[in-house]
């Protein structure tokens, strides 16, 4: 077999699975849990944070454009992408932790500082995820070689997702944990009074029982909103004074059941140590693989000639759209899960647990997604898996707050078909650009995948903007947990059936995505036929 298309070792493939481990500690941090630091920690409102990661993100399709036509154009030892891979590992570690960082600004500075740590962030991310996900497509001129790479890159991208979403809320709670003084005073069987204080100033402080259960509401509240009980409240310390809330609801509590945390430290103390991980795993990447498969010799850069051939690729326009709405799905998803978990099943740490369970079910999810394509074909897969996984995420409108294992049955079967989609696409995009080299001659690895990075970062974008606008739609304040019980609704609404329908939308549009199974052998056969030839 011509080594242009031999198969690629195992370790390979977990070096290169290990890129989007670290990819997703990046990704999977900001989807899951930076709307919710912006409105809950930093102080943003919940429009002002969904505008802020939207209108960042406006940007984007110029510098992936840009960056796939950098990748293309590089040319030293180490390839043409893998150097980009070294080059941004340390610099997408800073800016992630600087996204997690909060100086003492005003409200103006604040929206300054979340704009441009965001958007260094979003250009960072480009400069290494289009190179990244272009190497999977000069790895190996074998397009069912690249689906088994592209299962387990999923499992590093899923693991590395589990890592940040199972992790951080308890290195959070490590972390920002402030050593307070509490004394609880019962009033009776169910209703104690809380008074805590901190050897230190807390800026963002906030209080609630081990377990969710037990209702705050301020002790001598000075006006009804903020007396308003609610699961948890946010507020700032000064040092060794004394505060005190009434917590109702919950039998025979005690002071190793009240949970007093710092969240300013707790988040940016646990995103530094995750930081250090991903570039840690990012030069593994970069040293355990290898590219073989290099552009036609006769040819010459030409950016029109390139983008032209792009506009008129359908396949990859098919994908631009079906991978803008995947990632809205995703993303819809993920967003919430903070929110759900927080205001309406009222345990935050229960949606670690929860965020591992939909991991291990996507890891399973992407292992299986090779087999099943060489079964159903990868665009029929596709369309399945789209159907079957909003379908079941639309049950979650049925979900009552107790109703624990029934959420985590719909999430985790959901995840396991949501799984599929980032699986197949990434795979599907190395196809696009087969089909560019077989009928134009010419191959733009990176300019293709300039889509993956689009898509992944505007669709997230969109989902943000869309979880903002519900959230303020119902008076959501992250800040002021009196409004918590009026947006319920709406959390309920973005958790569910508002994802389905996009996964409806994505499904219905597959359906026209020309390359099928047997197109797809014929290409590889052409295409390695020409490789073969260029070699003589």
């Amino acid at each position: 077999m011509n080594k242009l298309s031999n198969k690629i070792s195992v370790f390979e493939k977990i070096g290169y699975a290990l890129g989007d481990g670290a990819a997703n500690i990046a990704w999977r941090g900001v989807s899951t849990f930076l709307l919710f630091f912006y409105t809950d920690v930093f102080g943003l409102t919940p429009a002002a944070a969904g505008l802020l990661l939207l209108v960042a993100r406006l940007s984007d399709g110029i510098s992936d454009i840009g960056m796939g036509v950098i990748g293309d154009i590089t040319n030293s030892k180490y390839g043409k992408f893998r150097p980009w891979i070294l080059w941004t590992a340390i610099p997408l570690g800073v800016i992630l932790s600087l996204l997690f960082t909060t100086p003492e600004l005003g409200s103006t500075g604040k929206i300054i500082y979340a704009y441009t740590t965001y958007i260094l962030f979003t250009l960072i991310y480009t400069a290494n995820n289009i190179p990244y996900g272009a190497l999977m497509a000069v790895m190996t001129g074998d397009n069912k070689e690249r689906t088994s790479i592209g299962s387990y890159r999923m499992v590093g991208a899923f693991a590395g997702g589990m890592i940040v979403q199972g992790a951080l809320l308890y290195l959070v709670a490590h972390f920002g944990n402030v050593n307070p003084k509490i004394e609880i005073t019962e009033l009776n069987d169910t209703k104690y009074e809380v008074v805590v204080s901190s050897p230190q100033d807390v800026p963002n402080a906030n209080i609630k029982t081990k377990d969710g259960i037990a209702n705050l509401s301020w002790a001598n509240a000075i006006n009804d909103s903020v007396a308003k009980p609610a699961t948890y409240i946010s507020f700032a310390m000064e040092a060794e004074k004394e505060y005190s809330f009434i917590a109702e609801g919950e039998a025979d509590l005690t002071t190793d059941k009240i949970r007093l945390i710092n969240q300013k430290k707790g988040y940016s103390y646990s995103i530094y140590v995750l930081s250090a991980f991903l570039a840690l795993f990012m030069f593994i990447t970069f040293a355990s693989t290898k590219e073989r498969v290099a552009p036609p010799k006769e040819q010459k850069t030409n950016l029109l000639r390139d983008l032209q051939d792009l506009i008129k690729n359908k396949p990859w326009l098919v994908l631009l759209v079906v991978g803008l709405l995947w990632t809205i799905y995703n993303s819809t998803k993920q967003g919430m899960v903070m929110y759900y978990f927080t205001s309406y099943v009222n345990n935050q740490l229960l949606a670690a647990t929860y965020l591992v369970g939909l991991m291990i079910a996507s890891i399973i999810g992407a292992m299986v997604t090779a087999p099943l394509s060489k079964v159903f074909g990868k665009r029929r897969l596709f369309i399945y898996a789209l159907l079957f996984s909003g379908g079941v995420n639309a049950l979650f409108i049925f979900c009552g707050p107790q109703d624990i294992s029934a959420i985590f049955s719909i999430g985790i079967i959901s995840e396991f078909g949501a799984a599929i989609f980032p699986t197949l696409f990434f795979t599907m995009l190395g196809d696009a650009a087969d089909y560019s080299e077989y009928k134009n001659g010419r191959r733009a690895t990176g300019l293709i995948y300039s889509a993956g990075s689009f898509v992944t970062k505007f669709g997230g974008g969109l989902a943000a903007a869309l979880i903002g606008a519900v959230l303020a739609a119902f008076s959501y304040d992250g800040m002021d947990s009196s409004t918590i019980e009026g947006a319920i609704p709406g959390i309920k609404m973005l958790m569910s059936w508002i994802p389905a329908l996009v996964a409806l939308l994505a499904a219905i549009i597959m359906t026209i995505y020309p390359l099928n199974q047997d197109k797809m052998d014929e290409i590889t056969r052409e295409l390695e036929a020409r490789r073969i030839n260029e070699l003589r």
